[in-house]
């Protein structure tokens, strides 16, 4: 069989923070080739990316690139011959299936794993719970219910009542069979994509957007289109696809929100084109000047995702979905297929904390919006020419590079010891990185320190790397 060309994109997703340890460059690059190549994630008769296309997009001297591969060479891991390439060896992976190139890009998974001496900036969610969450779990150990299995598929009833009671208070009256309790917004969107998508189907996102759901939807095998939220009432007019994800409220990476006019002529032009809407308000809450605009399913039909995790703690898995009736009762049918039911102690605490609320958002949004200034100023006196527009909430600003490439320069600034976030990986630009200000300022001071440093010795080579177009919607 002949070899099958890799992504280069994929394969430098895939190598993640490969060059976070101590020891000569090639070294550390070969043995992350080499777990990749023992695990089965690059199969018998990958294609490598040439020397010099790796080392440009990992940012290294193409003498790095060819050191690591004679290294697999002479340990048996690959075959390599000059003007033909390098190829994983066909007997290294037995079993696993040789055109199997996964679906999904695995760069949204490895910014999500814990860094050994490298601060990370590229997962924006809170990293301390707030004592009343504490406070609300410690009570729910004594409401735990008795004589019941605690099988809830749907969610606990006392969760999707409150969540119900919840949307009331906002003038959007809803019942508690218009809820279904999540495992987080991720499982949320997860089981919205796998109720609408198939194979081939058209999705509209508001471009760039939320990692995690890129990966959904690249998992799904959609074809996935982009639109800035001002155009996606145009674009669902023009493309009419099958599902649109927006996040009209503090969005991620932005930190934009749209008007109330934007928000009903995108309704308005998702129904007339028979495409489910999805309205992601993870981060509704966290607007810097305290106001929060009806979601869209005021203005229509539109399934309305909500979390718990950007709120109060990364590690609260509690999500919900509200939409119709009937909705609801299939992507239950779904959820009850992957779980029998969420956690029910900390469905208990949301239940308890959700009438009281208020105390807890204005806490959050008076620590993000500190944060967010003192982002901004740290910008300012270390990288004074990158630019961003400040951010009206959520959790991240959006920020251009002057010049080169973000996903290069990405892996020089994990040399200096802090993971970011390239745009790419949010369906941006080369030139953009999505910075969050959810970390202590201590760190977040700290982090820019060591970005400053990296980008001081990426600038000779800016310009000069190509972009990963591969991963751009």
């Amino acid at each position: 069989m002949e070899p099958i060309p890799w992504p280069a994109d994929r394969l430098v997703a895939q190598l993640g923070r490969w060059s976070a340890s101590r020891g000569p460059l090639y070294l550390l690059l070969a043995e992350r080739l080499r777990l990749l190549v023992d695990s089965g994630q690059l199969p018998p008769l990958a294609m490598l990316p040439p020397d010099r296309v790796l080392a440009q997009l990992l940012a290294v001297g193409r003498s790095t690139v060819v050191a690591a591969y004679e290294q697999l060479r002479a340990d048996g891991k690959v075959d390599r011959h000059q003007g033909r390439g390098t190829w994983v060896k066909p007997a290294v992976s037995a079993g696993v299936r040789p055109n199997a190139v996964p679906a999904v890009n695995p760069l949204f998974l490895n910014y999500l794993e814990p860094f050994d001496d490298v601060l990370s900036l590229g997962c924006a969610a809170p990293q301390d719970p707030p004592p009343a969450l504490a406070a609300a779990l410690t009570r729910a150990i004594g409401r735990l219910p008795t004589g019941d299995i605690g099988y809830y598929p749907l969610g606990l009833p006392a969760l999707r009542a409150a969540l119900a009671d919840h949307y009331c208070r906002r003038d959007l009256p809803t019942t508690s069979d218009q809820i279904l309790v999540t495992t987080g917004g991720q499982q949320a969107l997860a089981l919205i994509t796998r109720l609408f998508l198939a194979p081939g189907d058209h999705v509209l996102v508001q471009g760039p957007t939320y990692p995690g759901v890129l990966e959904l939807f690249r998992d799904a095998a959609a074809v996935i289109r982009s639109a800035p939220g001002d155009e996606l009432a145009s674009a669902l007019a023009e493309h009419r696809p099958r599902l649109a994800y927006v996040n009209p409220s503090n969005h991620n990476p932005t930190g934009a929100t749209l008007s109330g006019l934007v928000r009903r002529r995108l309704v308005e032009a998702a129904a007339a084109a028979g495409a489910a809407l999805i309205d992601d308000e993870v981060l509704a809450e966290l607007s810097f000047d305290g106001s929060r605009p009806p979601g869209l399913a005021s203005y229509g039909p539109a399934l309305t995702v909500g979390s718990m995790s950007k709120l109060l703690w990364g590690g609260l898995r509690v999500g919900w979905i509200r939409g119709s009736a009937g909705e609801i009762a299939q992507l239950g049918r779904i959820k009850a297929i992957h779980d029998m039911g969420g956690a029910a102690l900390e469905q208990l605490a949301v239940a308890d904390l959700l009438p009281s609320l208020e105390p807890i958002i204005a806490g959050r949004v008076a620590e993000l919006r500190a944060r967010h200034d003192h982002l901004r100023a740290e910008l300012g006196r270390l990288l004074p020419d990158w630019t961003f527009e400040p951010a009206a909430g959520g959790q991240c600003l959006w920020v251009r590079l002057p010049a080169g490439d973000a996903s290069a320069f990405a892996q020089v600034a994990l040399r200096h010891g802090v993971a970011i976030l390239p745009g790419v990986a949010l369906g941006g630009g080369p030139e953009f990185v999505r910075l969050p200000f959810t970390v202590p300022v201590d760190q977040m001071t700290e982090c820019l320190r060591r970005i400053a440093a990296a980008w001081h010795d990426y600038r000779p080579a800016a310009g000069s790397v190509p972009a990963l177009h591969a991963l751009v919607v």
